[in-house]
């Protein structure tokens, strides 16, 4: 009985698979015209997603660079001063801390003019404040840190690109919203695809489904097919999105890596995000594929 079983599942699987590409291929535009509209909605929703992923990279790194210098007050000696680096170490979302001295400053400051530090080497160094290099964790809550270190007795001011962070959240946050709206709009694009294709295919056996149904067929039987169709389509998609998006991706590269004003911008290798992106493509086709089957064929089973 046992083996029974196996064979009559082995002979129903071989009657899936032949239905199922028999139904894509006698609908063969449509499936061609299918596959593209959803490799295309999925290529376009994973290059929003991959803008989203470096912006990110790239916030990222701004991060670890981004920095603000609290000045510490005139009043203070240098191992006073040097003293409130524990407290400012306390301080939520600060990375690290670097005492600058006041020659330390000045140094720094003559190195920067190069040749035209001669009208200002002869100042002294006290004309500038002690100072601390600070650096955040999270660039989103820069404004509230600086709040924090400037509360401490003993800083008296500070100074900080805000422009510069702020812009940059926005952009992230812009981007993510933008991504996460194109791809819910995408997959409803997908899915009405996947359904009328799978539709033609029902509306071509309607008769044959409804004999079956008298007949005894279970509705898991007739269904199937369909679900194996839809399978292959969103696979299929998947593919061809995923072969389209790294060559596409490769190109931006190297067009970034080429260009002089673009070096700032730093990308992610592909062969980093492959593995996410060819699973995500998959799941997401199969997911199209199978619901754009169910939804279309659930209509058709009520005989």
């Amino acid at each position: 009985r046992t083996q029974t079983k196996k064979r009559r599942k082995s002979r129903n699987f071989g009657y899936y698979v032949r239905e199922g590409f028999g139904g894509i291929f006698s609908h063969g535009f449509m499936s061609i015209a299918a596959i593209t509209i959803i490799a295309a909605c999925l290529l376009i929703t994973g290059s929003f997603s991959l803008v989203a992923v470096n912006i990110e990279y790239n916030l990222s790194k701004l991060m670890s660079e981004n920095e603000f210098l609290a000045y510490v007050d005139d009043s203070l000696s240098e191992d006073q001063a040097r003293a409130l680096q524990s407290q400012i170490e306390a301080v939520d979302n600060v990375a690290t801390v670097t005492f600058i001295s006041r020659d330390q400053a000045m140094n720094d400051y003559l190195q920067e003019l190069g040749a035209d530090n001669d009208l200002y080497s002869s100042l002294p160094s006290t004309v500038l404040r002690h100072r601390f290099s600070i650096s955040v964790v999270d660039i989103s809550l820069l404004s509230d840190t600086i709040q924090k270190v400037v509360a401490i007795d003993g800083i008296a001011d500070y100074s900080a690109a805000m422009d510069v962070a702020n812009g940059f959240v926005t952009v992230r946050n812009v981007v993510t919203l933008v991504t996460i709206g194109m791809v819910a709009v995408l997959l409803v694009i997908s899915l009405f695809i996947v359904s009328n294709t799978i539709k033609l295919a029902t509306l071509s056996r309607q008769e044959e489904i409804a004999i079956m149904k008298m007949c005894g067929a279970t509705n898991g039987f007739i269904r199937m097919p369909f679900v194996f169709e839809g399978i292959v389509l969103g696979l299929a998609s998947a593919l061809v999105g995923f072969a389209c998006q790294w060559g596409i991706y490769e190109l931006l590269i190297n067009a970034i890596r080429t260009s002089s004003g673009m070096q700032l911008v730093s990308m992610i290798p592909f062969n980093r995000l492959a593995p996410i992106m060819a699973a995500v493509f998959a799941v997401v086709g199969l997911i199209v594929g199978v619901c754009g089957s169910l939804v279309t064929i659930r209509k058709y089973l009520q005989v």
